[in-house]
């Protein structure tokens, strides 16, 4: 092996051992030519929790497609568990995302299904066992707080009760790292600070999050590691951070 492939063996490795997501010199450019994100670097521990701010336009959403390989990255690497998302083939990006626990703005639920078998579904995906299912399912929905609601046709369940069912979607499948894109964009202030609490109590038990919110007052409030975004930059990376309103 050469002293370069050794080199980047080992810094491989180091991404691997000390870092859940690793940016490096990241670009994405759109067919218009205009930057979507500009040259950033980006590095996330194993078991934080971090907010992603910024107005539109600043590069969030691109951000969690390249994590997700929705996207793949103009020039730099993207890391994510160690894997270089640009060398997946196709065929492995199902699996890479198995990993990976991802909460929407818009629920995203199966509205002709009931609560159990919105969850259930992300199990077989991964073709659990069917007895696994059976004692996963009633479990997760007892730690979000539906446990009376597994029979519930979807559509009949308050927003901050599907939030909760697209939540325990999410977490099924022990995710390492759970992705949510304005998890409290559709809810009252009750329902918002709910499902901040849940995150806030998965995080504590392990898992790596990372929150796209437009919610001053949960930032302020929660006081966790803030990342801010300007178009396409990354402005501001702040421990027990908040808000930022002034303009860059």
């Amino acid at each position: 092996m050469s002293r370069k492939e050794l080199l980047k063996q080992q810094r491989e490795q180091m991404i691997e051992e000390d870092g859940i997501i690793f940016l490096d010199n990241v670009s994405k450019a759109y067919s218009t030519g205009a930057p979507a994100l500009d040259n950033i670097t980006l590095h996330i521990n194993r078991g934080e929790f971090v907010f992603i701010v910024g107005d539109s336009g600043s590069g969030k959403s691109t951000l969690i497609k390249l994590l997700l390989r929705e996207l793949t990255a103009t020039s730099g690497s993207v890391y994510v568990m160690g894997s270089n998302l640009a060398r997946l083939k196709h065929r492995q990006i199902p699996k890479f995302r198995r990993n990976l626990g991802v909460v929407f703005q818009d629920f995203r639920l199966l509205k002709d299904r009931n609560v159990y078998e919105n969850v259930a579904f992300a199990q077989r995906i991964v073709e659990t066992p069917a007895g696994e299912i059976r004692r996963n399912v009633p479990a997760i929905l007892a730690t979000v707080g539906l446990a009376g609601k597994y029979k519930s046709k979807t559509s009949r369940l308050s927003g901050g009760e599907q939030q909760r069912v697209a939540l325990a979607r999410a977490l099924i499948n022990n995710p390492s790292i759970l992705l949510a894109d304005e998890p409290t964009g559709n809810l009252d202030p009750k329902n918002s600070w709910e499902i901040m609490k849940l995150l806030e109590e998965i995080n504590e038990q392990g898992t790596t999050v990372l929150v796209v919110t437009h919610n001053r007052e949960i930032v302020n409030a929660m006081q966790k590691r803030v990342i801010t975004m300007k178009k396409g930059v990354i402005v501001s990376d702040e421990e027990e951070g908040g808000y930022i309103d002034e303009e860059y």
